[in-house]
């Protein structure tokens, strides 16, 4: 077996700065991205710089997070009450930590039975680079005995949630993971990838449609803003065309939902139109 070449010191001191060394960012992450052309054609001087960015999308802090130590704590105290609402009301406050998840506050509900109403009820699920989601299964409507299997790159977060699955007493199935270079193979009823099939076209251009085709699900379901973080641009069009790029010759029938300032497409993989 070939042995890795070490990362340059220069990325291990990037990976040691405040804003990353918690994350424990996968090795491969670093290594994917070391890789792609664009970084092949950078001398060694513009590669840190171009790496920073990268990484600073990636990771997308700017979207918010929670205190997980605190919250760590203050899930231990609310679901030893065993009261129900304030459980819900817990989970809200941790959804409202991260911009992706407070937009869907409004139509919570309705956007999980919704979905589910296409997709049918699922009895597993794959959650991909999942953020927050998980603390939305209150609004899902499934059965507790649900397989639900999250991926995210951010180590803390993923510890957490399987907490947060401890304590409503669901199988800890969240996952430390690259989704990219190292895709979930378990079948399952429903896959989410809920607000970031841009952010991974950003990370490397056409990714979505290699990763689409590896998920083993009948169902994917893949939502999009409809406008910029700031409101002043649509972006209806430009996703359609996201979507629909990433689709490609295999022409899975799409149910298209639409749900305050996201659009929600459900992607039928075990269908072709013919």
């Amino acid at each position: 077996m070939m042995s890795l070449t070490p990362l340059p010191a220069w990325v291990e001191t990037i990976l040691k700065t405040r804003k990353y060394r918690e994350l424990d960012i996968p090795e491969e992450t670093i290594r994917d991205l070391l890789a792609q052309p664009e970084a092949q054609k950078l001398s060694q001087h513009e590669k840190p710089k171009w790496l920073k960015r990268k990484l600073h999308n990636i990771v997308a802090d700017y979207l918010g997070e929670p205190d997980y130590v605190s919250a760590t704590k203050e899930m231990d105290e609310v679901f030893s009450a065993k009261n129900e609402n304030k459980e819900k009301d817990f989970c809200k406050k941790i959804l409202n930590t991260h911009a992706s998840t407070k937009e869907r506050m409004d139509y919570l509900e309705d956007f999980y039975q919704g979905i589910f109403k296409v997709t049918g009820k699922p009895q597993s699920i794959s959650d991909l680079a999942c953020g927050l989601n998980p603390f939305a299964f209150p609004w899902m409507g499934l059965d507790i005995t649900v397989q639900y299997h999250a991926y995210d790159l951010n180590s803390p977060r993923i510890n957490f949630i399987n907490h947060f699955f401890k304590c409503i007493h669901l199988a800890p199935l969240a996952e430390h993971r690259d989704i990219l270079v190292n895709p979930p193979t378990e079948k399952s009823d429903v896959t989410f990838l809920f607000k970031e099939a841009h952010r991974l076209d950003q990370r490397q251009k056409g990714c979505n449609k290699i990763l689409w085709q590896k998920i083993n699900s009948p169902w994917l379901v893949v939502s999009l803003p409809s406008e910029s973080l700031s409101g002043k641009h649509d972006l209806i069009e430009k996703h359609r065309k996201l979507v629909r790029d990433s689709i490609g010759e295999s022409n899975w029938p799409i149910t298209e939902l639409h749900f305050g300032t996201e659009l929600v497409f459900c992607i039928d993989k075990s269908s072709s139109k013919v």
